[in-house]
Order: structure tokens, then C-alpha cells, then sequence
């Protein structure tokens, strides 16, 4: 009897914790919001850094820096909290806090810096010095140098792979793209590439690198394909006049060259290496960045002092954003998703 009675009682226990989880799942609703991207615009023609709403495509901060600095190249932390931008006229690396869009640090490095890039693992930051010749390897956690690499002649770009176990470097003076192993920073190939290579990315799944070659002036540029995993060229592709600036798109189908002289922009298939559109913008494009979600592309303008957002669908410019003076650099944060619940009984 007495065992009938428990299994009464532990049955209609059962079902109210049932009743009670089902509600519950019914009346709990799942919010996702968006923490939106920002774009961090450097300016070649002043001592600020501007800061585009991706969503609204307007300013909604001005960094100011010492009046001595002019940020050139810039690049952002994997989670979104630091923006690292080279100042080459008095040879440092500054850091700006997202949250509050205010200089932290500011970091002595070699002479000239350039490009700048920051490791998937955010633990460490990679300068080239053009005038010195090497690159500089910041610990972020210290915002310390702990180790310099020497490249090939006047490096610019810099990239890191996915895994965050390679670097790669293209240098200007010697043609060719310098490829260090971060974990004992050594040279570990070096890869011949075309006339004065500017710029580099990494394909998303780390098995292709694309390299601007700007060349001559007066006759278009390239951009050479290499293969990760033999370090060979495997196609050479025909762009616009000077090409500077290079992003690819999160999944790897597209990428984006900025054409200096040709003031448009280069969109090549991946597939094909093939150019399948080519996109008007402002004069004298340089810089270039792709979306977290690859709906958009933003390009500054060097000499029309905005930032051109092409949609990436359609090929076309659907907005312009006066950016302040000769902006050049371009960056944007990641897209950062929290999840909220909400109990509505």
C-alpha cells in the first residue's frame, strides 16, 4: 500500500516539474541583440582617429590624439576591446579602449611603422618598422616589444593566419612576402612576389594569402595568390592603377583591392581569381574593410576626405561619410552577440 501510494505522489511530482519546465520554456523569451560594429577611420591629415555606427553609417565618436601623432594603419583585437593604430612620424603604436574610445597607451616601436596586426588569440601585436626593416612583437598584456624580426627592405603590410602560427610580411624594396613562425618569430620562408607588394590578407581558412602588388603608376597592378601550403604563386591577377588596399570577405568567396589611381575598387571571385566587378568610388581609394557579416565594404578616400560603403550584394556604393581629413586607414570591430532571457509569466 504504502509503496502505491509513494509512486502517486512521486507520479504527480513528476508531472507539476513537467507542467512547471513547460511553461517556463513557453514563457521565456530569447533576445539576441547585436553588439554593433564600429569602423575606426585614421586620418592621414590630422591627429584623429573617427568612428562610423556600421548600422547608420554615421560618426559617433572622434578619438584625439596628441597633436604630434597622425595614425596611419590600424588594426583591432578578436574581441573587439583595443584598436592598435601606427603613428610613423614619431614611431609608436597607440591603443584605444572601445569601450570608452580613449588613448591607453602609446607604444615606442622601430622607425617608420606600417601595417599592424593582432593574433586570433589577442595575445600579441606585430609592427612593421619600413624604415628599420623588421617587424616588432608586442605582448599585450605588458604593451612591451619582446622581440624584433628582421624582413626584407621596406616592409608595409602584415598579416597572421587564422591558427595565429604564421606572419606574413610583404616588403616593398625586395618583392617578396617575408613568412615568420610566431612561435619562435623566425624567418621560415620568404616567397618572391610581384613589382613592390603593398598590402597582404589571409583567406579566412588560412589556405590562401593575397598580396597587392602596386608596381607602376601608369600600368595596372596585380595581386598574387599563394598557395599556404607549398609557399608557391599559383595565380597572378590583373587589377586597377596602384592597388593599395586589400580585405576578404568571411567566407572567402570575395576580395576587395582598392585601386589608388583608378579611384575604384577591384572585386575578385575566389573561385575563378578572376575580377567580376569593378566599383566606383571616391578619389584616391586606400584603405579597405569588410563587415562581420560581409553585407558591407568601407573604403577611405584619401582625397575626397569620406569613406565609401559598398554593398557587397549588389556592387554598389549605397552610402558616403565625410570622414574628416585624408582618411586612410580602416578597421571594424567584431560582431559580438549576447544573449538575454526574459521571464514573462
Amino acid at each position: 500500500m504504502n509503496k502505491i501510494t509513494w509512486n502517486k505522489i512521486h507520479k504527480g511530482h513528476t508531472s507539476i516539474k513537467i507542467l512547471l519546465i513547460s511553461m517556463m520554456a513557453v514563457s521565456m523569451l530569447m533576445s539576441i541583440s547585436g553588439a554593433v560594429p564600429f569602423a575606426y577611420i585614421t586620418h592621414a591629415g590630422s591627429s584623429t582617429v573617427s568612428v562610423i555606427d556600421t548600422v547608420t553609417n554615421k560618426i559617433t565618436a572622434t578619438v584625439n590624439l596628441e597633436p604630434a601623432h597622425t595614425p596611419l594603419e590600424v588594426a583591432i583585437n578578436p574581441s573587439g576591446t583595443k584598436v592598435y593604430l601606427t603613428n610613423p612620424i614619431d614611431n609608436i603604436v597607440s591603443v584605444i579602449n572601445t569601450s570608452t574610445n580613449s588613448i591607453t597607451a602609446n607604444i615606442p616601436v622601430g622607425t617608420h611603422p606600417r601595417g599592424v596586426a593582432v593574433t586570433p588569440n589577442g595575445k600579441k601585436v606585430y609592427v612593421v618598422n619600413s624604415g628599420d626593416n623588421y617587424v616588432s612583437v608586442i605582448d599585450t598584456n605588458t604593451n612591451k616589444v619582446t622581440a624584433t624580426v628582421n624582413v626584407g627592405i621596406r616592409p608595409r603590410g602584415i598579416s597572421v593566419n587564422p591558427a595565429g602560427t604564421k606572419v606574413y610580411v610583404v616588403n616593398y624594396g625586395s618583392n617578396n612576402v617575408s613568412i615568420i613562425d610566431t612561435g619562435t618569430n623566425k624567418i621560415i620562408a620568404t616567397v618572391n612576389v610581384g613589382q613592390k607588394p603593398s598590402r597582404v590578407v589571409v583567406a579566412p581558412y588560412g589556405k590562401k594569402i593575397y598580396v597587392v602588388n602596386s608596381g607602376s603608376n601608369n600600368i595596372p597592378g596585380t595581386v598574387s595568390v599563394i598557395d599556404t601550403s607549398t609557399n608557391d604563386v599559383v595565380a597572378t591577377i590583373e587589377v586597377g592603377n596602384d592597388p593599395e588596399g586589400i580585405a576578404v570577405n568571411p567566407d572567402g568567396t570575395k576580395v576587395f583591392v582598392t585601386n589608388f589611381f583608378s579611384q575604384n575598387v577591384s572585386v575578385i571571385d575566389t573561385a575563378t581569381n578572376k575580377v567580376a566587378s569593378t566599383v566606383k568610388v571616391g578619389i584616391f581609394p586606400i584603405g579597405v574593410a569588410v563587415d562581420p557579416d560581409g553585407k558591407k565594404v568601407y573604403v577611405t578616400n584619401l582625397w575626397s576626405s569620406d569613406v565609401s560603403v559598398i554593398d557587397t550584394d549588389t556592387n554598389t556604393v549605397t552610402a558616403t561619410v565625410p570622414a574628416g581629413k585624408k582618411p586612410v586607414g580602416v578597421a571594424i570591430t567584431p560582431n559580438k552577440k549576447m544573449y538575454k532571457w526574459r521571464l514573462v509569466l
